[in-house]
């Protein structure tokens, strides 16, 4: 009997020594979309951020594929020991089940450590466009019901249903043209192939006041810093608010101490002076949440896209 407590005493200290210890090694950061975007930038600060705190490489490894479903279903398999971390938009697990094929949870499958920065969308329409403002927008619109189209990220994409979103709010109808991300979209509606479409201020704040595309409206609350003199939607019309938020999430039943630990360092480095201009001059706003604050979005988050998906018709791809 002694031997067996003795043993299952050492395997509880040894198990505690190991995660006091963390990190050991390298590790891992998922990011479910190509280099270079938007989410790639932002885990790529917040991983330089860490590996500072930590002393121990924090390696960005992208894996883009079906809208990002592969880099979150690969973060759900993976073991919970605070080696494998992932940094993606939220909306990338709470909206993913009701527009794709998914073998994840996004409340049983997923450990939240903290939100890193937020984004409003912008209604933006091609230069040429005869309008300057959301209301003349809608006007033009109306009159020409079903001739006008729009651009997204894919469907089923956030891009698209935050689009979605906004006519149905006016009552417009245009047609969807999806693209294999938002670059590529944008650039169209900068060439003027497309009339409008729904981007964040990382895609367009370059381009205030260039004369190439115009901007109409924000979705969020409030007007955004990183678009001066751009109005928001519930200006000109009830609109639901829509804003983007990018967090760093773990495996589920990743032990509290690592999950802490990864906070209490994201929180500091939102207290920096420098690492918050970083975030700014990438198009984002600093934002910090606790793990059980990120929880509490996330299910909110779920219930509110499955509503949203089902009532606007966004099939399952």
């Amino acid at each position: 009997m002694r031997r067996i407590v003795t043993a299952a005493l050492a395997a509880v200290l040894g198990a505690s020594a190991a995660q006091a210890a963390w990190p050991e090694r390298p590790v891992q950061v998922l990011v479910p979309f190509a280099a270079g975007g938007i989410t790639d930038v932002i885990a790529r600060v917040a991983a330089e951020r860490l590996q500072t705190s930590f002393k121990q490489p924090f390696v960005v490894e992208n894996e883009p594929g079906a809208a990002g479903v592969i880099a979150a279903q690969r973060l759900a398999r993976a073991r919970p020991d605070g080696y494998t971390l992932m940094s993606c938009p939220v909306f990338q697990i709470t909206i993913a089940p009701f527009t794709h094929k998914v073998d994840f949870d996004p409340m049983k499958d997923f450990t939240p450590i903290s939100i890193l920065a937020t984004s409003p969308f912008v209604i933006a329409v091609r230069a040429d466009l005869p309008v300057n403002t959301l209301s003349e927008f809608i006007a033009y619109v109306k009159s020409k019901p079903g001739k006008l189209n729009y651009g997204s990220a894919g469907p089923g994409s956030f891009t698209q249903i935050v689009a979605v979103m906004f006519l149905k709010s006016a009552g417009l109808e245009m047609v969807h043209v999806p693209y294999k991300g938002i670059a590529p979209a944008f650039t169209d509606l900068l060439a003027g192939h497309i009339d409008m479409m729904a981007a964040t201020p990382v895609e367009t704040k370059g381009y205030l006041g260039s004369g190439k595309v115009k901007f109409l409206a924000v979705t969020g609350a409030n007007p955004s810093p990183q678009l001066p003199g751009v109005p928001t939607v519930s200006e000109t019309l009830p609109s639901p608010l829509i804003a983007t938020t990018h967090g760093i999430l773990a495996p589920a039943k990743t032990p509290p101490d690592i999950v802490n630990a990864i906070a209490r360092a994201i929180a500091a480095a939102e207290d920096n002076p420098e690492f918050r201009e970083r975030l700014q001059r990438i198009g984002v706003e600093p934002a910090r949440k606790t793990p059980a604050e990120f929880a509490d979005i996330i299910a909110a988050d779920t219930v509110r896209w499955r509503d949203v998906v089902h009532d606007l018709g966004i099939k399952v791809q």
